[in-house]
Formats: structure tokens, C-alpha cells, sequence
């Protein structure tokens, strides 16, 4: 019965942990990018009380063992990285990545972070943006004459000028990795490489497996608003019956307490 208290104390644990990744995700249903986290669990080690094999007799053997589980653990949370619903904003210097890929940008500290979320703005110096003022990679610089601003789905950057010229400015780049699901996130809708994610392949966006870019667009948060209430129903359920079962433990606990002789 000791066994059934700790065991179910870390089921607890376990529900609760996994009602605060649902708490995130709720939380972050309107964020510009996001995508939603899943938890993992595991089982804990198993006291064998008897081998599956085990000789009975000179020609039998047990056909299965004796096994006592000790609970569960979080494993992992994986973040699941599909597509969100991609709504129209007007904005020309806001992107959406249709498809695979992340956008760079270069943090105070002078690393590459990658992101998703493609509400770039002008800062006074005419560059892209994040709304934290960190700066695109490639970095664009939009000239003070400019009257129009394009940005076509392979990347290319052209404004056009008051004096009716058009003016190419680079292209915009994409990057994805082998394991995005390994990448560490920041905070910011910002991620950083991990030796999990794999190395950073960059491409042009529409090309070889990378995602268009949707210029007046931006991809919102992949959180699915029925389903993450569904979980935190099933994670509400699953700790009430942990809970139950401590009690009931302590009921036999206290049964055998107080037997007298």
C-alpha cells in the first residue's frame, strides 16, 4: 500500500504539470507564431517480484513475471509545430511563412534566434524589425522615399520610390532544422539552436521545401482551443483519481491500524 501512495503521488505531480502546459498554450492563443506544447510521460522503474521465464518444474517455466510499477514521470514536452490559421492584417511589413522555415534575427548579444512570428516593423533608421527592435537577418533598410513596400513570395524585397523607381533591396532568407521540435525556446516568440535540433539549413522561401512568404499576412497560434479544454478535463479527471487513490490507501492503511487482536 505504501507503494500505491507514492505511486499515485506521481501521478499528481504529473497531471499537474501537465495542466500547466495546457495553462500555456491557453494562454498563448493569441500569440503571433506560437505553437503549442504536448506532454510526454513515462513509466517508472518496475520491482520485480518474479521473472517472466522463471523454471517451476523440470520441463515448465512461468509464462509471464511478476512486476509492481512505481509510478510516472514527464518525460518530454514536445512542441508540435503545424501550421496556425493565417489572417490578413494590412500591415506590408508583416510575413507569414506558408510552410516550413523560420525567419532570423540577431539578438543584442550578437546571436542568431529564429522565429516565426513575422510582425516586422520600421525602426528610425528605415530596418526591419521585431516589435523588441531586434534586427532581421539579412538586414533590410526601406529608404525614407519609399511610397510602397513588396515583398514577393520567394523572398525578394523591392520598394517602390517617390520618384516612380522601383528599388531592389535583397532577399529574405528562411532557415528550418531536422529537429525543430529540439529547438530551445526563449521566450519572445524567439528560439534558439540546441545540438538536438540539428544545424540551421538555410534556403530561399518557395524553394526546395521551404515555405512562401505572405506579404500583409501572419501566422496565428496553432493552439486548438476545444481540444487543449478537452485535455485539461482529462488531466482534472486523471488527478481526482490519483487522489482517490491515496485516500483509499490511507483507508486500508488505517484498517490495518486499528485491528486488534
Amino acid at each position: 500500500m505504501l507503494v500505491s501512495l507514492y505511486s499515485a503521488a506521481t501521478g499528481m505531480n504529473a497531471e499537474q504539470t501537465k495542466l500547466d502546459i495546457i495553462s500555456n498554450n491557453l494562454s498563448n492563443v493569441d500569440t503571433t507564431g506560437y505553437k503549442r506544447q504536448r506532454a510526454e510521460f513515462q513509466d517508472l522503474l518496475y520491482q520485480s517480484v518474479r521473472e517472466a521465464g522463471t523454471p517451476t518444474a523440470q520441463n515448465s517455466t512461468l509464462p509471464t513475471g511478476l512486476y509492481i510499477g512505481h509510478g510516472t514521470r514527464l518525460a518530454a514536452t514536445n512542441r508540435i509545430f503545424t501550421i496556425g490559421n493565417i489572417e490578413e492584417t494590412g500591415v506590408s511589413t508583416d510575413m507569414a511563412i506558408m510552410g516550413d522555415g523560420f525567419f532570423q534575427v540577431q539578438m543584442q548579444d550578437g546571436r542568431i534566434a529564429y522565429t516565426r512570428d513575422g510582425s516586422f516593423k520600421r525602426d528610425a533608421d528605415g530596418r526591419l524589425v521585431t516589435s523588441n527592435g531586434l534586427l532581421m537577418v539579412p538586414n533590410m533598410v526601406i529608404p525614407e522615399n519609399a511610397t510602397g513596400i513588396n515583398i514577393s513570395t520567394d523572398g525578394i524585397v523591392s520598394v517602390e520610390l517617390a520618384d516612380g523607381n522601383i528599388q531592389n533591396l535583397g532577399n529574405i532568407s528562411l532557415v528550418r532544422f531536422s529537429n525543430p521540435s529540439g529547438l530551445k525556446p526563449l521566450g519572445d516568440n524567439l528560439y534558439a539552436q540546441t545540438p538536438a535540433s540539428g544545424d540551421p539549413v538555410e534556403g530561399i522561401p518557395d524553394q526546395d521545401g521551404f515555405g512562401g512568404i505572405r506579404q500583409s499576412y501572419l501566422e496565428k497560434s496553432n493552439v486548438e482551443v476545444v481540444k487543449e479544454m478537452v485535455n485539461m478535463i482529462v488531466a482534472q479527471r486523471a488527478y481526482d483519481i490519483n487522489s482517490k487513490s491515496i485516500t483509499t490507501s490511507d483507508q486500508m492503511l488505517q484498517t490495518v491500524s486499528n485491528l486488534k487482536r
